[in-house]
């Protein structure tokens, strides 16, 4: 029955539900402002296949902070998200820490569960969120949101997600990561509302 639903799923015609280009994500977001826009070179568009793409930093009083979207209308046709985990290697940044169900009040009835890493390159550290975020749900694990992809596919006959990254620089001097974490978290709680004017429900 399992292999008849996978099936019927793929012949049907897949519902892709219509969204806001992320490049009109808003540039305030409360005391944290827009302050630059990336660029994303074609090579690394090749190589993401995502449908839209978001590269920003913002700045607060406090500190700035990098936002990076990767939206997919749809994961067949061998679209996927690629992991941070399998990226940020490939960059020259290797792993110090890693915590793949950390906790973040965004003031739901329960916390969302993201991952949290802490990486560096030379002399660099820098602290990095990120999760798997479709149809409101959020997910840390790679493997679990491949799963309700796929139990969307058969159920809903949608494949839609985004890979939600936030990267903050350790200070060098203090090594400060749990004031990176804080500073991540406020980050995350001022762009988690508008997000979901992005992402389809």
């Amino acid at each position: 029955m399992l292999q008849a639903a996978a099936l019927y799923s793929a012949m049907r015609p897949e519902a892709v539900p219509p969204t806001q280009p992320l490049a009109s994500f808003p540039a305030s977001l409360g005391v944290w402002q827009l302050a630059e826009v990336g660029v994303v070179d074609q090579e690394t568009q090749d190589i993401l296949k995502a449908d839209d793409l978001l590269d920003r930093s913002y700045v607060s009083p406090t500190g700035k902070a990098g936002l990076f979207i990767a939206s997919f209308r749809s994961t067949r046709n061998g679209k996927t998200p690629h992991s941070p985990k399998n990226c940020l290697p490939g960059s020259g940044w290797s792993q110090v820490s890693s915590n793949d169900d950390f906790p973040i009040d965004v003031g739901g009835a329960e916390p969302i569960r993201v991952n949290r890493y802490i990486v560096e390159h030379g002399t660099t550290r820098g602290l990095v969120l990120y999760w798997y975020e479709s149809r409101d749900r959020i997910v840390a694990n790679e493997f679990k949101a491949k799963f309700w992809m796929m139990a969307d596919a058969i159920k809903l006959n949608r494949t839609d997600t985004a890979l939600v990254r936030v990267v903050v620089n350790i200070d060098p001097e203090t090594q400060d990561g749990d004031r990176a974490t804080a500073l991540a978290i406020d980050f995350v709680k001022s762009f988690f509302g508008p997000l979901h004017q992005f992402l389809p429900s």
